[in-house]
């Protein structure tokens, strides 16, 4: 059966370390959400973006995700 993806959503998810476990030395990660990404905007377009994004903020990046969302129908 052929199945049809139609997007609904798109969000950007920029994972930053704000800090470092004094116990573990692990870094400690935090997320910032960017909603109402266009479903249709290319990947470099919305990386492009992040990196504008990630400028503005205090901390260091450690990972850019685009979270999508789709509904599905058989053919």
């Amino acid at each position: 059966m052929a199945v049809e993806r139609t997007p609904q959503t798109s969000r950007l998810q920029l994972q930053l370390q704000t800090g470092v476990d004094p116990d573990t030395h692990e870094p400690i990660l935090s997320n910032r959400y960017f909603n109402n990404v266009k479903p249709a905007a290319a990947d470099e377009n919305v990386y492009e973006a992040a990196q504008v994004l990630v400028g503005l903020q205090k901390y260091e990046l450690q990972e850019v995700r685009r979270i999508d969302t789709g509904s599905l129908f058989g053919l």
